[in-house]
């Protein structure tokens, strides 16, 4: 299979997705399971795993329910309230449910830059993996060093870095993200997500090479079995077209890798989710 390991769908309205700003007014409508089956197909893409854009539980419910409609969604990345003395309670409520395969928080928006090693966030941490839940990092590169920190206190607990962790693409900034980078991959049970970089970079005038720089250091930290690529639907629209966001990545991969197309183009994304080909 071919998967497309991040995306999102919403039902917009202004008061749950006051993200989308001005400047992402094109985001301002519904985004749901049909518009996401044409350009998969477009790029002859099998699947893909949706990923929360909301924090509340009723939000992991609908996506559950999506998928269990739509044979194309392959896995879940909801939510449950990590920091809650309740957490396992919630993770009960999905926890038999095949579609769920992981949990995110949306970190980069905390106020405490520590917020990933406070002790609630962590006793949360701790419940994933007797549910077999994956946990996705969505942080920003200040996050990074706390980020190595949580990896290392638990290195049972399957990570995926989301967004190669939101570089400076559009001001060419490398450092210190790249040495942080290179750490947290030191990891080996910490995978990484070509995704979400269209974003990061001048969304009107980016051309491909401005992202082979960050392409190397990536592979270079996580070699070839531990990426995999994503498009961050609908966001990337706000930059150009989802096939030419995924592009970036698939033809970067055909210059340099092509080897290892099987693999960052959907196995090691079925592995990390535990999706299976049937």
């Amino acid at each position: 299979m071919k998967l497309d390991a991040h995306q999102h769908f919403w039902v917009y309205n202004k008061s749950e997705y006051g993200w989308i700003s001005e400047e992402m007014s094109e985001l301002r409508r519904d985004y749901l399971p049909e518009d996401l089956n044409i350009v998969l197909k477009s790029i002859d893409f099998d699947g893909a795993v949706v990923v929360q854009a909301r924090q509340h539980l009723d939000e992991t419910q609908w996506l559950l329910e999506l998928a269990k409609e739509y044979d194309f969604i392959k896995g879940v990345v909801g939510w449950v309230d990590l920091c809650s003395p309740n957490v396992i309670e919630q993770l009960k409520l999905f926890g038999d449910n095949p579609y769920l395969k992981g949990i995110r928080h949306v970190v980069h928006d905390e106020p405490d830059a520590r917020f990933m090693l406070r002790e609630d966030f962590q006793r949360g941490i701790s419940a994933l993996h007797d549910f077999g839940l994956t946990y996705d990092l969505l942080i920003y590169p200040r996050h990074l060093p706390c980020a190595i920190d949580l990896v290392k206190k638990f290195p049972e607990q399957p990570f995926v870095l989301d967004h190669i962790g939101k570089p400076d693409i559009k001001n060419k900034k490398f450092s210190p993200w790249k040495d942080d980078l290179l750490r947290l991959a030191a990891h080996d049970h910490v995978y990484v997500k070509l995704s979400g970089m269209v974003t990061e970079a001048s969304w009107e005038n980016w051309r491909k090479e401005d992202f082979k720089d960050y392409l190397d250091i990536v592979f270079q930290a996580f070699g070839p079995n531990r990426i995999m690529v994503g498009s961050d639907w609908p966001v990337c629209t706000v930059s150009n077209r989802y096939e030419t966001v995924m592009g970036i990545v698939l033809d970067y991969v055909d210059s340099f890798a092509p080897e290892y197309k099987d693999q960052i183009f959907g196995e090691n994304c079925a592995r990390f989710y535990h999706i299976s080909s049937k």
